[in-house]
C-alpha cells in the first residue's frame, strides 16, 4: 500500500515542480511590465501636423535637424497609429518643412501650419536643447535631444480649450558610456537619438506598455 501510494505520489510532485517552473517566467514577465495611458488620445480619425523649432545654432551646425527631426516623429506617430487602426492622417513632414521655408513667421505659429494642411492638431516640438557630442569630451559622441510638446486644437472654438501642454521629452544615446567619434559613429548616434526622441515622442499618443 505504501508502495503505491509512493508510486503515484512522486509524479504528481513532480508535476506539480514543472509546472511551478514553467509559471514563473509568465509571472516575472508580467510583474515587470507596466501599461500606460496615452497622455493625449484624441488623434483618433483626425489630421495632424507636426512641426518642429529649433534654435538657429543647431541649424547652423546641423542644417537639417529640423526636418529630420519631424520626418522621424511624424513617420512613427503614422506607423504607430496604423497599427492600432486609430484612422488618424499624419501630414508629410516635408510638405510641412517646404511651407516653413516659404514662410519664416510660420515656424512658431503652429495655427498658420495647421490652417495650411487643413489639420485638426499639430503637435509642436520646441527643442530646448541639441547635443551630438559630448560638451567636456568633444572626441566622444553623446546624443542628447530635449524638447517641450504641446498640442493645439486648431479647429476649438474661442472659448474652448486650444492649447494642451504634455510632458516635456528628454532623452539621450547611449546612456552607458559614450561611443568615440568618427565618420561611421556619428551618423549611427545621431540617427539612433532620433528615433529614441520620435518613439518618447509617439508613445504620447497611444496606450503603451513600459519594462519596469
Amino acid at each position: 500500500m505504501v508502495r503505491i501510494v509512493i508510486c503515484w505520489t512522486l509524479p504528481l510532485l513532480m508535476l506539480f515542480v514543472t509546472s511551478c517552473n514553467m509559471l514563473t517566467p509568465l509571472i516575472f514577465v508580467g510583474e515587470h511590465r507596466k501599461k500606460i495611458s496615452a497622455e493625449f488620445d484624441k488623434l483618433a480619425g483626425k489630421r495632424v501636423a507636426v512641426l518642429v523649432w529649433t534654435e538657429p545654432a543647431t541649424l547652423f551646425d546641423y542644417r537639417f535637424a529640423r526636418i529630420e527631426l519631424a520626418t522621424y516623429v511624424s513617420d512613427k506617430l503614422r506607423t504607430e497609429l496604423q497599427q492600432r487602426q486609430k484612422a488618424t492622417q499624419v501630414v508629410d513632414a516635408r510638405d510641412v518643412e517646404d511651407f516653413l521655408q516659404r514662410n519664416v513667421d510660420a515656424q512658431v505659429d503652429p495655427y498658420a501650419v495647421g490652417r495650411k494642411f487643413e489639420a485638426d492638431y499639430v503637435i509642436y516640438l520646441e527643442v530646448l536643447k541639441f547635443q551630438m557630442r559630448n560638451p567636456r569630451e568633444p572626441q566622444f559622441l553623446t546624443g542628447r535631444i530635449e524638447a517641450s510638446v504641446t498640442v493645439h486644437d486648431i479647429r476649438a472654438d474661442p472659448d474652448q480649450l486650444r492649447r494642451y501642454e504634455l510632458n516635456p521629452v528628454r532623452c539621450i544615446h547611449p546612456e552607458g558610456s559614450p561611443v568615440l567619434l568618427s565618420r561611421t559613429n556619428a551618423p549611427l548616434v545621431r540617427e539612433a537619438t532620433y528615433r529614441k526622441f520620435a518613439e518618447q515622442v509617439a508613445r504620447k499618443f497611444y496606450e503603451h506598455t513600459v519594462e519596469l
